[in-house]
Order: C-alpha cells, then structure tokens, then sequence
C-alpha cells in the first residue's frame, strides 16, 4: 500500500500521541487530565477518581492503544473479581475491534493476542495465580478494594521492563492498605491525579445535588469526591482514636530522674 504523506503524518501522530488517538477513535475529546494520563511517561500512574468520571475509559484507551502501535507487548488487567476484570477487558477489545486496520491473532473469553505478538489478558486478583508473568503494562482496576499481596505481587512483573506502566484505578474506600498508602503518602515515583466529579463536563452539577441530598456524607464523598471519610457508623471516630496517644516518654523520663535524685 502506497501512502500519502498526509497520511503518513496522521499515522504517525496516531501512534505517537494515544489523546489523538482517543479524539479519532471515539469522537470524544479527552479531557485535559485524560489527555495528560494518556501522553505521560510516567512508570507509576495513580488514579482516585470520582464514579463515571472517565478512568475506565482512559485505561482503556491507553492499554488498547499500546497493544496495537507496541508490538509483543503483555498487558494485564486485574480486580478483585474475575467479572470485574471482564468489564475492563472488553471495553479494550471494543476500542481495538474499532480500528479497521486490526485483527486480533486469537481471542477467548479471557485473553486476546494481535497480529503483532501484543496479548491482553483479563485475570482476578488474586496473588497466588498471577505470579507467572512478565508484563509491560499492568493495570489494576478497583485498586482500593484489592488486597495489599496483590499489589506486592505485581510490582515484580515490571522488573525487566524499562518502559513498563503500573496503573491503579479506583474509587476511595478504606483508610487502610496499598491505594490508601500511596495517596496520602509523597513517593516521587507516583504521578497521581485525584478527579472529583464537579471536574467531569458529563456529570451535571443537578446530579450531584441530588447525590448529595440522598447518600450519606461520607458515601457522597467517596463517590463523587475522591474522600477517604471514615464511615459515620463506626464505633470509634479515627480522629479520637489517635487524640488518645500521647507521647509520654519525657514526663517518664522526669519521673525516673526525680527517683535518681
């Protein structure tokens, strides 16, 4: 096939640039923070997004993106659940069946391998059966509600690949494991993004007020609003919890050396 250099440059720009990419092959222009996902060179991607708020999509978009322009390339996408990695799975293959340029190798129910040697597999998140693999991109969806052996197990994966990517996607959930870790903690390592819902052009502002009006606070706040709120039917608030311990080293020490005396 002889190309125009039209045409070798709109190709070119397609394989370079996975937001142009998305704007071709949705219709849809990115937003500037998918946009930003999307072209980042980051090893490290963390992202506490409000529901429907597009991650999923962008995930999508950049897996799909480096299958197809990456060849033999390993990607794989796990949750806590088999069916919940099915979801992420298929959203791929859907961006992938859109590019008329593409057959896929061979395809099951779990698993999908292109023309080019790239495979994508769906698996759940479990860490004893996922030690196996080598991969260039892992993603983990619903990252908050994964176990911490999980994430200890993945990391391995990306030890031989200079260019791998490491995504957790996820809503916030409890104060406590990996995803929690990560995103109060300050590890350089980590681009993180935080997109609450009123940074969505999709979701409207009357949606939300009538979110807000019927859930719980601490509910609304972790749907909507990247919040990590300890939930109102606790026992004990965290805050009193933690205003409990004082540190009485010196008034011990006094003590002892008033003893000595």
């Amino acid at each position: 096939m002889t190309y125009t250099f039209q045409q070798f440059r709109e190709n070119f720009t397609l394989a370079a640039d996975p937001a142009v990419w998305m704007k071709a092959q949705t219709k849809m222009k990115p937003d500037p923070w998918q946009a930003a996902v999307l072209r980042s060179t980051a090893s490290r991607l963390y992202l506490c997004c409000s529901r429907q708020s597009g991650k999923s999509q962008t995930t999508s978009i950049l897996a799909a993106h480096t299958a197809l322009f990456q060849k033999d390339q390993l990607i794989l996408v796990l949750s806590p659940s088999q069916r919940q990695s099915s979801e992420l799975f298929k959203k791929i293959k859907a961006v992938l069946r859109g590019v008329e340029t593409n057959s896929f190798e061979a395809e099951t129910a779990l698993t999908c391998e292109l023309n080019n040697g790239s495979r994508i597999i769906s698996l759940p998140g479990n860490p004893s059966t996922v030690r196996t693999y080598a991969a260039d991109v892992v993603v983990i969806d619903e990252a908050s509600r994964t176990v911490d052996t999980l994430y200890r197990a993945v990391r391995p994966m990306l030890a031989t690949k200079p260019n791998g990517k490491l995504l957790l996607l996820s809503t916030p959930a409890a104060r406590s494991g990996y995803f929690w870790e990560i995103h109060k903690g300050d590890d350089p390592d980590w681009e993180r993004y935080n997109i609450p819902a009123d940074q969505c052009p999709r979701i409207s502002a009357k949606f939300l007020e009538q979110e807000r009006k019927s859930l719980p606070k601490y509910i609304f706040e972790r749907e909507y609003f990247c919040k990590f709120p300890q939930e109102e039917e606790s026992y004990f608030m965290e805050n009193d919890i933690l205003d409990c311990f004082v540190d009485k080293a010196p008034f011990i020490l006094r003590g002892l050396e008033k003893n000595d005396e």
